[in-house]
């Protein structure tokens, strides 16, 4: 005689008439869910006598309760904030993490972690490090479980694996760009990060965009890191450039710490911001708002990054093939944080 079938969170989440996703929140004390829907999701589960038994679940089903973070391997205070969110998020829905981090940003070293994931036997990947290697490296080595890159990749419809998540590079390029331009500035420049990294790009792209469509004098300098050093050199460098007559009068930086740098650099220099220059940075790191003066930036959604890259995973895994699953994107706004250094241009 064949013994009964043992309720599954499948039944629970159909006799609750809510998602899968939601009996996982539920089992997980997950802040987020209404308390009618809680109480509805329990009951169903006191129902069905559902009991979670991950050590069971783990032997019948040869699966790890483990998901796999593919890191940049850097301290980048963006996907460093983002590794942090999607290790919590994880952690609240019960999953294990294990990481991989790149040795160098090329795409055998994006292959070559992917590949210690795998074998592994993580149930799931979240990649951190928004490289067009790492992203094109998904697509050739077709990882046999869902993957989420978290990446401003714009033409993730032509992927071949994953699920995108990320906050919106390109419009946070171009509230930035745009309150320049709103308080007067005509000539600006952007201090861009590097170009294999999307979100480099896409702030990028933006700034040229929206200072063509509005005529003005725009430049394009790119660096070849994330660093405060770096704006501090390039600082030095763009120093007797704003000085001049007509010089620009703006600049955008790719990221808060190269602003930091660039401030410190223009500061020795004896130009004020923002009364000689305005200065936008990204990503509002913490102290951001206690420089003098304080920054103007673009905060990014890092904790809503996290909880998005492992709603994707949920979606995936309860989908009937996950291993299959069409690409997609998820896309946060971010949100334009304007203090101290941007003034008006006369």
């Amino acid at each position: 005689m064949t013994p009964p079938r043992r309720p599954a969170m499948a039944d629970v989440a159909q006799r609750a008439g809510v998602s899968h996703q939601t009996v996982s929140r539920v089992l997980n004390d997950h802040p987020s869910v209404r308390p009618e829907t809680r109480e509805r999701v329990l009951a169903a589960i006191a129902e069905l006598g559902y009991r979670r038994n991950r050590a069971a679940r783990a032997l019948a089903t040869a699966r790890t309760t483990t998901v796999g973070v593919l890191t940049s391997g850097n301290a980048h205070f963006g996907p460093a904030s983002t590794v942090l969110a999607t290790e919590s998020a994880l952690s609240r829905e019960g999953y294990f993490v294990t990481t991989s981090a790149l040795g160098s940003y090329d795409a055998a070293a994006a292959v070559g972690a992917l590949e210690r994931l795998v074998d592994q036997g993580v149930e799931g990947i979240v990649a951190v490090c928004p490289l067009v290697d790492v992203a094109y490296a998904i697509d050739e080595l077709d990882p046999p479980c869902p993957v989420v890159v978290v990446a401003a990749r714009r033409d993730e419809q032509g992927a071949r694996r994953g699920r995108y998540v990320y906050a919106d590079q390109y419009r946070g390029g171009r509230e930035a760009t745009e309150h320049l331009l709103g308080l007067g500035h005509t000539n600006l420049v952007h201090i861009a990060g590097p170009e294999r990294w999307f979100d480099a790009r896409e702030r990028a792209a933006a700034f040229r965009d929206v200072t063509a469509a509005h005529g003005a004098q725009a430049r394009v300098v790119h660096v070849r890191g994330w660093s405060a050093r770096r704006g501090y050199d390039l600082g030095h460098a763009l120093a007797e450039e704003i000085r001049r007559p007509g010089g620009p009068t703006a600049v955008f930086a790719a990221n808060d710490l190269i602003a930091i740098g660039l401030m410190r650099a223009l500061w020795e220099h004896g130009l004020r911001v923002p009364d000689d220059v305005s200065v936008v940075g990204f990503d509002d790191v913490e102290g951001s708002a206690y420089l003098v003066p304080a920054l103007t930036t673009v905060r990014q959604p890092f904790a809503a990054l996290g909880e998005a890259a492992v709603d994707a995973l949920l979606e995936a895994w309860a989908a009937p093939d996950a291993a299959t699953l069409a690409v997609t994107a998820a896309v946060i706004a971010p949100e334009l944080v304007v203090r101290g250094s941007t003034g008006a241009h006369e």
